[in-house]
């Protein structure tokens, strides 16, 4: 959870350090422009909506307990902890995001500037607007797209040809799988002339 008000940020349960400057909001429609021979302007074709992004500012200085750069640490943890793979996302909490209907952000960015000769570390925090997609997948089968085949290849044959596949029937099954056929037969016989032939009279 994030709560912003006029003076302190908190993030995840941690009031970050510093002193809190600004808040900023910025939302862009998605344009596109279009390419046309013989035309000086461009035509251009709205498709939607980028996500809200949210910049908050503070500054940081050396205090009595800790250092701007140790203040910085507690800051870079909330964004990314050691061994962490993905960006949190929060829930945010502030009157002017209400206003522009986000509650819900990632930390993008993480941005800081020190300038010579000042004692002061600037922190610029980028949050995202997210807005969760439910994705459903479908699983195509090999059926469909052999049925489909099969129709597509009966659909040019006639309605005798047709009537003949459908009703023609099976061949018959042997009972006993051990009966010779008549290869076997014909093989056997032949191979018992030849014995016959071979024998010395």
């Amino acid at each position: 959870m994030i709560y912003v008000d006029e003076s302190t940020i908190k993030i995840g349960g941690v009031i970050l350090p510093g002193l809190f400057k600004s808040i900023e909001i910025k939302g862009d429609a998605l344009i596109e422009e279009q390419e046309v021979e013989g035309r000086s302007t461009k035509p251009k074709q709205a498709t939607g909506y980028e996500d809200a992004k949210v910049n908050l500012e503070l500054v940081l200085h050396d205090g009595p307990v800790l250092t701007k750069l140790q203040k910085l640490e507690m800051i870079q943890n909330l964004f990314k902890k050691q061994g962490q793979a993905k960006p949190t996302v929060y829930e945010i909490v502030n009157e002017h995001t209400a206003a522009r209907g986000i509650t819900k952000v990632l930390f993008k960015n993480l941005t800081t500037k020190e300038q010579s000769k000042k004692d002061e570390l600037s922190v610029t925090i980028e949050f995202w607007e997210y807005i969760a997609m439910t994705i459903t997948a479908t699983k195509s089968t090999g059926s469909t797209s052999t049925a489909q085949t099969t129709s597509a290849a009966t659909s040019n044959l006639t309605t005798e040809y047709q009537s003949y596949l459908n009703n023609r029937g099976a061949a018959p099954k042997l009972k006993d799988k051990t009966t010779k056929t008549a290869a076997i037969d014909n093989a056997d016989t032949q191979e018992y002339r030849g014995r016959i032939a071979a024998m010395p009279y």
